[in-house]
């Protein structure tokens, strides 16, 4: 019986070969003599330069320790495609942008047993949280509490239908496909040419019914239209932009740190974390204008992320690590971008989310409009008007448990006591930050016997003269509780819902789920109206342990 071997297989969109497909700054060597490769194949090779790790010098080790990275990277065309055989850690030498994202996922989601599967990797797009969850035994995707509103299904693992069973027996699928197969080299394209008919085919539909919500755009019109709208909203400094790391990160590696470079403008410094301010500060520090950025510039420039035992830890494109959600005129769908590509939700859905939401929008007149440039500013202010009490920054956990706040006012609204949760932003994550500090606030008061007293004790100390404190901390002592989540920004407030973003909409649909329909309590959102006038945009200090040498073409 033939030895299986593990294949990672990458699936080239119709417009690329390996010359277009292949970094520029690729490492690999096409020159490298082979015997067994099926007819048409091309064959790239890495031969790393042996070293001796770091820890032979650390040690005094006094014996020779090399070790060298090594792959390949096979370019197989089959019928009018080219496949992709990875081998080693080689896969980053492609362009982002040449193969099919959803090549793997869709290809195992066909053939996979749906009653078998092992694990799924997952993606929250309004926080940027990636889960990996696992079972020690085959089962389906209800028991991993895949949440198909709000995630996307980056990975997932499982066993094979019998019917695939002469060809693999499990597969992993993700943007690549990782295969263990006893396949041998000369039938490699009678296996491709399967692995093409999987993913045209949708059948996946019958058998995951629920996770088709969030879907691929497929069109390139549509898609340079939102390359178009991305690329204005960048230009602008828009809210709605945000960066983040593209795939799991080992934390395990380097003790836990992790610190940020760019390349691709000029030379650049070490950043703490990912941020969208960080890039614009490499930019504006290179002489590079916002007004000059194109989608290819932003496909050409790399993120690059390190830590204290490697220099380069990983890198992708800035293009694949921005988030953005948006709409384009015409229509009434949402559309998000996300590890560079982008998705449509669902538009059925998506008005769903609009109806269901607005009858929970409220004008908030009892919140005065916010002059202050800080968020915590502007909660002491209205802490300071009759009937208000200023709670940002406190907390009604138990001594030594994490600090939970019951918000950031408090007053009383037909007899209910009122937590009022504000945010200074739009964006998904802070938003989604919001909302379940919301429900957090409400299960501990609700669940945890001392915690309505602590916030009695809370509201004695900081009311104010003239408050009446039996009014206030009436409805406490009943478990009467209101929750209003107050959004300060300049958006007209009469687009109620659509103020939010995408995944802010469905985060928001959650926890009014949670806290109206399962726990009884009254929830509203709204607006309101940032007056505050902001000083110029000026550099800001940066922490820097060391700068980076890493310097290319803009």
């Amino acid at each position: 019986m033939a030895p299986s071997r593990l294949f990672s297989i990458f699936l080239l969109k119709s417009e690329y070969d390996a010359a277009a497909a292949l970094r520029k700054d690729n490492t690999l060597s096409d020159n490298v003599p082979a015997t067994g490769l099926p007819a048409g194949a091309t064959l790239f090779v890495l031969d790393g330069i042996p070293q001796n790790p770091w820890w032979k010098s650390y040690f005094g080790i006094q014996q020779d320790l090399l070790q060298a990275s090594k792959g390949a990277l096979v370019f197989l065309p089959v019928q009018d495609r080219v496949f992709v055989l990875a081998f080693g850690r080689v896969g980053h030498n492609l362009r982002d942008e040449s193969y099919e994202y959803d090549f793997g996922i869709r290809v195992t989601l066909n053939c996979i047993d749906p009653t078998k599967l092992k694990n799924i990797d997952t993606l929250r797009p309004d926080t940027a949280r990636r889960q990996r969850t696992q079972h020690a035994i085959e089962t389906g995707l209800t028991y991993f509490d895949f949440d198909n509103d709000t995630s996307i299904l980056k990975s997932v693992t499982g066993k094979t239908k019998a019917e695939y069973a002469d060809m693999l027996k499990h597969a992993t699928g993700a943007s690549s496909l990782r295969v263990s197969t006893a396949v041998e080299s000369a039938n490699l394209v009678d296996l491709c040419t399967r692995l093409l008919a999987l993913y045209a085919e949708d059948s996946y539909l019958e058998s995951f019914p629920d996770i088709h919500k969030i879907t691929p755009v497929r069109d390139p019109e549509r898609v340079s239209a939102l390359n178009h709208r991305l690329r204005e909203q960048i230009r602008e400094r828009a809210d709605n932009v945000s960066m983040s790391i593209p795939d799991l990160i080992d934390y395990s590696q380097g003790g836990g740190s992790t610190y940020v470079t760019f390349s691709g403008a000029g030379r650049s410094l070490l950043y703490q974390d990912v941020s969208i301010t960080h890039y614009y500060e490499y930019l504006s520090g290179n002489g590079v204008q916002l007004s000059s950025l194109t989608i290819e510039r932003l496909k050409t420039h790399q993120l690059r992320l390190g830590n204290d035992v490697d220099d380069i830890h990983g890198s992708c494109s800035v293009f694949r690590s921005l988030l953005f959600d948006t709409t384009l005129p015409g229509s009434d769908a949402a559309f998000h971008l996300t590890e560079g590509n982008w998705y449509e939700v669902d538009r059925d859905y998506v008005r769903s989310l609009q109806v269901g939401l607005d009858q929970f929008w409220s004008d908030l007149t009892f919140l005065e409009e916010c002059r202050h440039t800080l968020e915590p500013d502007y909660n002491t202010a209205v802490g300071e008007k009759p009937g208000f009490v200023c709670l940002d920054r406190t907390t009604v956990s138990p001594k030594g448990q994490t600090q939970l706040e019951p918000c950031d006012l408090y007053t009383v609204i037909d007899h209910r006591a009122a937590l009022v949760h504000v945010k200074f932003s739009t964006t998904s994550s802070q938003l989604s930050h919001l909302f379940n500090q919301g429900t957090n606030s409400v299960e501990l008061l609700k669940s945890e016997e001392g915690a309505p007293e602590r916030l009695i004790a809370l509201l004695t100390e900081k009311h104010k003269e003239g408050d009446d404190i039996d009014a206030l901390t009436e409805p406490v002592r009943a478990g009467n509780y209101t929750v209003v989540f107050a959004i300060i920004t300049w958006r007209d407030p009469n687009n109620r819902s659509l103020n939010l973003p995408l995944f802010s909409r469905i985060s928001l649909a959650r926890t009014v789920k949670v806290l109206h329909r399962l726990m009884n309590v009254p929830v509203s959102f709204g607006f309101v109206k940032d007056a505050s006038v902001r000083a110029p945009a000026r550099p800001k200090p940066r922490k820097v342990r060391k700068s980076s040498t890493a310097e290319g073409a803009a």
